[in-house]
């Protein structure tokens, strides 16, 4: 076995098991790598922050496993955290604001202490879209005031990294740790994963515990793994997901969690499963070469096994759909979590980060903040009519007028989209989705496919996920200078 920056989570354990190398080795090589690569080289710029104590963890976890032996998967294992997600430790907590240049989290976040217990090794924090992608409405992917730009590494400079998170995405196609984690309020693992070449699962919402996330909307936001394989994001998947008292959406996936996702990893998995292909409005918005890498994975779908119902519609699809809710929640959610900082964080409240933004605004406000400006304007009581009223719509038509409703209509297993199309249905249906290498274009840029369903149905999603990647070994490492 020969490992390198590509190997799995299951080849390192198997490595430090054996004795071949250990956590602070693995350690060491992601830093070199990122040093090689971030910020010289070809300029990745993923990430924002390095965990100075992750050597120390490393070999905490590495003696830990001499005396008593591993905890799990992730024992000792390179993991990135994007820099919305709290870590009460040595490294700030920013969204990308400059604003929030200087915060610390007061305590983790409820998926970090699901990581530390697992052994994980918290290597940084990852760039990304500037609060989520929710301060400007055409900032691009992957800036961010505090980072600067993304890349990815597949095409530096021409190529889209996705968003918003772009540097757990970005950083993971690079090999600058095992696996990342990333936020979704709509798109943002699912994006980025597919413009990366990675696999990324989008959860139902309330399967990982949005506590410690620095938020957008309430009745979207979730955590979930960004990874070069099904099986790492599976991992992932597993260890942070679990029932947290201080958020009410995690007590819906009570008896709905397997021990173990792996045991969804089923090479057969497709065989049966009765898939929804969509095309519609989505297929037309891409080149020649990619609709061909689209059929491509169509036909690999069909020699797995399973029964492809083609040219699938999504009643709602062409619904009214607006971002009100998120305008709506944002404001409420934002404070509520600055209110959690240190008293000594001087600034409280949405307005307070208006403020702060306006008199730096020359590095703060490059591309404005008019989604700020609207949510400000919002009560942050949530009592609105215009609020309740396109929530309801959101859920009517992202749910019972659509992936329900299409599902229900051809007895479908799941959808499936060309990249992460059709993201924002099941964001706002709170539903999971699961994004896989499928190929690239003769210029070299990643495609990928998606598989959505219903709500906590990641172990079905993870089955066919699995099993399309293992028929058809799509991805391809990213030709970086410094190897």
């Amino acid at each position: 076995m020969t490992l390198n920056h590509e190997s799995t989570i299951l080849e390192w354990q198997q490595a430090m098991e054996e004795g071949k190398t250990t956590s602070r080795e693995l350690t060491q090589a992601f830093l070199k790598r990122i040093a090689d690569n971030d910020k010289q080289g070809l300029l990745i710029n993923a990430i924002s922050e390095i965990n100075p104590d992750a050597l120390h963890i490393a070999d905490a976890m590495d003696r830990e496993r001499a005396l008593t032996g591993s905890r799990g998967p992730l024992h000792g294992i390179s993991i990135l955290i994007k820099d919305n997600i709290a870590t009460h430790d040595s490294m700030h907590t920013t969204a990308g604001s400059l604003a929030m240049a200087d915060s610390y989290a007061s305590a983790d976040a409820f998926l970090v202490s699901r990581l530390r217990d697992a052994g994980a090794v918290l290597l940084g924090k990852t760039n990304l879209t500037e609060w989520a992608n929710f301060i400007s409405d055409h900032m691009p992917n992957g800036y961010s005031s505090r980072g600067g730009q993304v890349l990815n590494p597949y095409g530096p400079g021409s190529l889209d990294v996705g968003g918003s998170s772009a540097g757990s995405g970005a950083a993971i196609a690079a090999g600058f740790a095992v696996a990342a984690v990333g936020t979704e309020t709509s798109g943002s693992i699912l994006n980025p994963a597919a413009r990366n070449s990675l696999v990324g699962i989008k959860p139902t919402v309330g399967l990982i515990s949005r506590t410690g996330i620095i938020p957008i909307a309430t009745s979207q936001d979730t955590a979930g793994p960004m990874a070069r394989t099904v099986e790492d994001a599976a991992i992932l998947l597993g260890v942070m997901a679990g029932i947290d008292a201080q958020d009410p959406a995690t007590g819906k996936s009570k008896g709905l969690v397997p021990a173990d996702y792996r045991s969804s990893l089923d090479l057969d998995g497709l065989r049966g499963a009765r898939i929804g292909i969509v095309r519609s409005r989505y297929i037309a918005k891409f080149a020649q070469d990619e609709q061909a890498l689209y059929e491509d994975a169509i036909t690999v779908l069909k020699e797995a096994g399973a029964t492809v119902i083609d040219s699938i519609t999504i009643p709602s699809e062409e619904a009214n759909w607006q971002n009100l809710v998120l305008i709506h929640e944002f404001k409420s959610g934002l404070n509520a979590y600055l209110k959690t900082l240190p008293a000594s964080f001087p600034l409280r409240t949405l307005k307070d980060i208006m403020l702060w933004n306006q008199q730096h605004e020359e590095q703060a406000l490059r591309y404005g903040q008019i989604l700020f400006e609207k949510a400000e304007k919002t009560s942050g009581a949530l009592t609105e009519p215009e609020y309740i009223t396109t929530r309801l719509y959101d859920l009517e038509m992202s749910q019972h007028q659509g992936i329900d409703a299409v599902c229900n209509e051809h007895n479908l297993d799941c959808l499936v989209f060309p990249m992460s199309e059709g993201a924002s249905i099941a964001a706002r249906a709170g539903y999971p989705s699961v994004t896989v290498p499928a190929g690239y274009t003769q210029a070299g840029k990643p495609f990928g496919i998606m598989f959505t369903g219903l709500a906590f149905q990641e172990s079905a999603l993870i089955r066919y996920a699995y099993a399309y990647e293992q028929k058809s070994h799509k991805r391809i490492a990213p030709p970086l200078l410094n190897h």
